[in-house]
């Protein structure tokens, strides 16, 4: 009968086969077979011959086989749900892989603001110490700068060539003629060629070559028909320029990454050496471009002696500087010697370091608060802009905070330190930006993660919890956050009108898109009404503006649903036999009746013959109850602008029905037929129109003068039932 495998026989790699040896035989049998499975040198066919052997004939073989057969299966679907299990795994494990390269991310920007700000912090203790002592400072810093000139001839050739060095470079750059006339203190540091990368997809986007200045980056594409031109793409500021290693992951390796806020670019070296030397150079030039900077303020705030006047021989000029030293005078009375004053500017720098934003922007209030009655001298400016760069920085720092690509965990309340600061320092339009934008995100982000289920009206129950509670939590915080700012809800009602239709967007789709029942869709639609007036409960009322969005798909619904039951009723027309029912047993009947009682027709019984007949075709029975079935759906998802498309879909149904029971009236010639039809007639004129009419008053609020004047037309089409013309 041929070898059997050893995976057919139970062996499974990984040392499983010795569990499922016991399945497949009794007492020592078992035990023989499972030291068998577990020698290295178990071969198939000497077990299936030596089986045989031992078998009493074909019907012990075929029950060994089967045995095996149904391990197999067993250990196939057990090996499936391993796989499953470990796939569910894996993608929890990517998940928080993600969640926590996000985290690395924002970690390694923290740690590179600090240590920005401790070599600032360093180079202004050696600049104090240089002010202590002149000839340890000259002697650092022509220790520390290769390029110091020693004389000033030797300054200006080195100058002059440098400036000759970066004309020659840019003339090769289209577009950058500009830079060199606004600021000729400029010159080159460092060039090379460069390709960059996409930061999300890692795709190579173009090749460029990057020119490092003392103060800026700039960066030009290659031109394609011309060697060695290239064309002006962007110029970056060294202060707002920070520099991040990339860690390199074959293929892609040699990478280092350009952040500048709120952007970022990814370039690739030719080489190792070259990826450490632009690394090097960036920041040796950004430390450089610091320490100048610090010089240069440090020598603006040395006083300067004032200009001596030339004398005047005008005796009345005597009073006029009398009057001019007045001002001056009451100018000189600031004082800013206070040690807090002085040892400002570095309080702040430790604060933003130490995220303590709160004791950052307190010291500010206080610094306004002691200058607010004082002039503006020249101090005070000098003063004014050493913290207003301190202050850029930390409204940057409270943006990013804000930013969506930090972490949206711990819902509105963890944005609330970032924008309550952001407000002091009297950002409250960009606070508010900054703030919904974050949300937004958060909902998107919540909504993409909901698990689609099979049951779309559980879908939708998901959906509307996380929606309209992630709204009402936002709009809760909103107001707790810009009590103030009544200038800000307007923003915040165009934000949630944004988030509706984004939620619309969702909820159409697996709604709408995908065909469901008018019943479906209506407990769907009632579903996100009654979680809309939640948001009653802050002022806030958003039914009109779901209303606006769904009208659309509640029409095409409305339509669509509207054609079946007519094709359907044109379907029972076509077969009519003007016949009575014959429900066959009692239990049937009882059905029947309570499902008309349940559409409102309370005078059925009146219809009902002996030994469970109906005397109603088939016909009318089945559209009485399609129709009601219709409109109680179609009330579910009224509201004032689906009034017309309802009325005249309930005409359009109607008429088919009313139609063919006149049409049959005039075309019938046997007696008995023609007198059936008469009673149909009368059932759907005199009970099922009155009961449509009701109930839409009741659903609607308001009579429909539609429905009545086709209930009075086709009376007056029954005045001359004789006459065979049809009006179909």
């Amino acid at each position: 009968r041929g070898a059997v495998s050893p995976v057919a026989a139970g062996r499974v790699p990984g040392g499983g086969g010795a569990d499922m040896a016991l399945s497949l035989g009794e007492g020592g049998g078992g035990s023989r077979l499972r030291r068998q499975l577990e020698s290295g040198g178990f071969a198939a066919g000497e077990y299936v011959k030596q089986l045989s052997q031992q078998s009493d004939g074909d019907r012990d073989l075929q029950e060994h086989r089967q045995r095996i057969q149904a391990l197999s299966e067993e250990t196939a679907q057990s090996l499936k749900r391993n796989v499953y299990q470990n796939y569910r795994q894996f993608i929890e494990t990517a998940r928080e892989i993600s969640y926590l390269e996000s985290e690395m991310y924002q970690l390694s920007h923290i740690l590179t603001e600090q240590k920005g700000i401790m070599e600032a912090v360093t180079q202004a203790l050696l600049l104090q110490a240089d002010r202590d002592d002149p000839a340890l400072g000259a002697r650092r810093a022509a220790a520390a700068d290769p390029f110091l000139p020693l004389s000033a001839k030797d300054a200006a050739a080195n100058e002059e060539g440098r400036q000759r060095t970066l004309t020659t470079l840019l003339e090769k750059v289209e577009g950058c003629r500009d830079l060199l006339p606004e600021s000729p203190g400029k010159y080159l540091v460092y060039n090379g060629d460069l390709v960059e990368y996409d930061a999300d997809h890692m795709a190579q986007i173009q090749r460029v070559h990057a020119f490092l200045m003392n103060d800026c980056l700039l960066v030009a594409t290659a031109l394609p028909n011309r060697r060695g031109a290239y064309r002006y793409d962007a110029l970056y500021p060294l202060d707002g320029l920070a520099v991040v290693n990339v860690k390199d992951n074959p293929p892609m390796k040699d990478m280092f990454k350009l952040l500048m806020f709120p952007e970022s670019r990814i370039f690739q070296a030719e080489n190792a050496k070259i990826k450490k030397e632009w690394l090097e150079v960036l920041e040796e030039t950004k430390r450089n471009r610091a320490l100048s900077e610090k010089r240069r303020l440090e020598q603006e705030a040395l006083p300067r002696p004032a200009p001596t006047p030339p004398e005047s021989t005008n005796p009345f000029d005597e009073d006029e500087d009398e009057e001019e030293d007045e001002p001056s005078a009451e100018e000189e009375v600031v004082d800013l010697s206070l040690e807090w004053i002085q040892e400002l500017p570095e309080d702040l720098d430790v604060c933003i370091a130490q995220r303590d934003f709160e004791g950052a922007v307190d010291l500010l209030d206080k610094l306004n608060e002691y200058l607010a009655d004082k002039p503006v001298s020249q101090p005070v400016k000098e003063l004014r802009a050493k913290v207003d760069e301190r202050v850029r920085q930390l409204t940057d720092v409270l943006v990013f905070e804000l930013s969506p690509d930090r972490s949206l965990r711990g819902g509105p309340r963890a944005t609330r330190r970032a924008v309550s600061q952001l407000i002091r320092l009297g950002q409250s339009t960009k606070a508010c930006e900054l703030f919904l934008k974050n949300r937004a995100a958060a909902v998107q982000t919540a909504i993409r993660q909901l698990r689609i289920e099979g049951a779309t009206l559980l879908y939708i129950h998901k959906l509307c919890h996380v929606f309209f509670t992630s709204l009402l939590e936002t709009a809760r915080e909103f107001e707790t956050d810009f009590a103030g700012n009544n200038g800000c809800y307007s923003a915040f009602v165009v934000w949630a009108r944004s988030s509706m239709r984004m939620f619309v967007d969702a909820f159409s789709k697996q709604v709408f898109d995908s065909k469901e029942s008018l019943s479906t869709a209506a407990e769907c639609v009632k579903v996100a009404k009654e979680h809309c007036k939640q948001l009653s409960e802050i002022g806030l009322d958003l039914t009109f503006i779901i209303h606006a969005l769904l009208v659309k798909d509640i029409k095409g619904a409305l339509q669509s649903y509207k054609d079946i039951i007519i094709e359907a009723t044109k379907h029972r027309n076509s077969e009519e036999m003007w016949r009575k029912m014959n429900l066959m047993t009692p239990e049937a009947l009882g059905k029947l009746r309570e499902e008309m009682r349940s559409c409102g027709v309370g005078n059925f019984d009146q219809y009902t013959g002996d030994d469970c007949w109906v005397n109603l075709s088939y016909t009318v029975v089945a559209f009485t109850k399609q129709t009601m079935a219709f409109l109680e759906e179609a009330l579910k998802l009224y509201f004032p602008e689906l009034h017309m498309v309802l009325l005249e879909s309930l005409v359009e149904i109607i008429l088919v029905a009313v139609q063919h029971v006149d049409y049959s009236l005039r075309c019938e010639q046997d007696p008995e037929k023609k007198a059936f039809i008469r009673q149909n007639a009368s059932f759907l004129y005199e009970t099922v129109l009155p009961v449509v009419e009701k109930r839409f008053e009741e659903g609607v609020g308001k009579p429909a003068k539609q429905l009545q004047d086709l209930r009075n037309a086709s009376r007056l089409m029954r005045v001359n039932p004789e006459s065979t013309t049809s009006v179909v």
